[in-house]
């Protein structure tokens, strides 16, 4: 099936067909699919004259680790943004800037929760370093259900430096760690900022911590020390919308 990358769910399928159509060369359905929002995938399909064809779902199955919902589509390679995008991003945005920074996170299943989760928040972008972090794949774009094709996903060789440009454009730099002293309650976030969340387990690297200007923690006030990060990154980047809305 050649080196097209294979993205598959209905939403994840569905949000490519909206936003970037032209990276779509082929859908395909497993036999017997016809309910309405299948009807509407096809709709749309046509609508950008993407060629739709069928197989049997054990076929699919080959194709694909995760559940596919009987729909697979074969696209061009993922599109992750360089540094340059950050600029661009933040030239372009008329509130102050909300960009998730996640540290080394390396499960996809995680990188994709976070990109759904910044979405949702209005976030500005998600950074990651290129190395020894989760990138776009098939199953990011499947758990992101259609946030990945919609959400900037910025990969940058040196974290600690594009922290320190962030910085001098203003931006304020909050990180999370266990053993802070004030809870994220306690820290505003109205205005530009950077949230950093840490890899799972280990947390931030030590020199992104030092490059921090805030440090903040959540309240646990059960037996286990720590949550997962796609959760915790809802609670902190919701946190900022709450802020924000009261703000305003």
């Amino acid at each position: 099936m050649s080196q097209l990358e294979k993205i598959y769910g209905v939403h994840a399928v569905q949000a490519l067909l909206q936003h970037h159509p032209k990276r779509v060369k082929q859908i395909w359905l497993s036999e017997g699919r016809s309910e309405p929002r299948i009807q509407a995938l096809l709709e749309l399909a046509a609508q950008n004259r993407v060629q739709v064809g069928q197989a049997e779902r054990r076929e699919l199955d080959s194709w694909v680790e995760g559940v596919h919902q009987g729909v697979v589509a074969e696209v061009s390679p993922s599109q992750v943004w360089g540094e340059a995008m950050l600029d661009e991003l933040l030239e372009r945005t008329e509130t102050p800037p909300l960009i998730l920074v996640l540290d080394g996170v390396t499960d996809p299943h995680n990188l994709g929760a976070c990109l759904r989760t910044a979405d949702a928040a209005g976030a500005t972008a998600v950074v990651i370093p290129k190395d020894k972090s989760a990138t776009l794949t098939g199953v990011v774009r499947k758990v992101a259900c259609g946030a990945a094709e919609v959400m900037p996903l910025v990969a940058v060789t040196n974290l600690a430096r594009t922290l320190e440009k962030l910085q001098q454009r203003g931006l304020w730099v909050v990180g999370t760690a266990g053993e802070a002293e004030q809870e994220i309650y306690q820290q505003d976030l109205t205005g530009p900022l950077v949230m950093i969340m840490g890899a799972e387990g280990k947390g931030m690297r030590r020199l992104t911590r030092e490059h921090c200007d805030f440090l903040v923690k959540l309240p646990m006030g059960g037996s286990v020390s720590s949550l997962n990060v796609s959760v915790a990154t809802g609670v902190c980047l919701f946190e900022a919308v709450r802020q924000r809305q009261v703000k305003r």
